[in-house]
């Protein structure tokens, strides 16, 4: 994913959150100013791999064996956490800061990559524990316009970001344990979040050509909400 594609879509949620681009881009900022360049092959060898995308709902302790039998796991926010009490190894994590700060740098130190995430909401955080993250492990991210060592690989929330990074760097087949976009215990600004992140992995899967079974009934309402801000080359699959 590159930026000028990924554009349209962000401008979009933008619009629908009434969130400031400028501050988006004083958080990349922010961010570049502490982060050194994370290669991605830093990652290790993705390609061709069964990529499990870990979100952090209450089902994920029902759907950990889909994480442990996948050949790369990614964890979003506190589900590296969940994952790791029970056994699984986290490959990748991915994170704006915003619940558990600890793990992620914790993570860096032990040699996992962390993707960290700076936003408009988030730059007191960025600037206490960025640098407090051991810099080869950290690979910093936006939902802006990159510059300098910041990456925007698509994506909007720290599950659905983790789902493009898997895809940019050549993921064979995306598994989801841990998701529920109808969680009745999240508040009305999260669950405005979860249904963006349905849409962003609806447009993943049509740029893949690949299904995702957490998208399974919700085609049709996706497509109606995509078809008029997504670039005009994607196929429907």
């Amino acid at each position: 994913m590159n930026f000028q594609i990924f554009e349209p879509v962000y401008e979009a949620i933008l619009s629908d959150f009434g969130f400031d681009r400028a501050a988006d881009e004083r958080a990349r900022d922010v961010a570049a100013d502490i982060a050194t360049p994370f290669p991605l092959d830093r990652l290790g060898d993705w390609r061709g791999e069964t990529v499990a995308i870990a979100g952090a709902a209450p089902c994920l302790s029902d759907e950990v064996e889909i994480a442990r039998n996948a050949d790369v796991v990614v964890a979003a926010s506190t589900a590296a956490d969940a994952l790791r009490d029970r056994g699984v190894d986290v490959d990748c994590m991915v994170t704006d800061l915003d619940k558990n700060p600890e793990t992620a740098a914790a993570l860096t130190h032990e040699g996992v990559p962390v993707a960290a995430h700076a936003h408009g909401d988030n730059i007191p955080a960025v600037r206490e524990w960025l640098p407090r993250f051991a810099d080869e492990a950290t690979l910093a991210t936006t939902q802006a316009a990159p510059v300098g060592p910041i990456r925007n690989l698509g994506g909007f929330t720290d599950g659905d970001r983790a789902a493009f990074l898997a895809d940019h760097v050549g993921a064979g087949r995306l598994v989801f344990p841990g998701w529920d976009f109808d969680d009745p215990d999240v508040d009305p600004m999260k669950a405005r979040k979860l249904d963006w992140a349905a849409r962003l992995l609806r447009w993943l899967e049509r740029r893949r050509n690949e299904r995702f079974g957490i998208l399974d009934g919700r085609r049709p309402e996706l497509d109606a909400a995509l078809d008029p801000i997504l670039p005009g080359h994607d196929d429907v699959i």
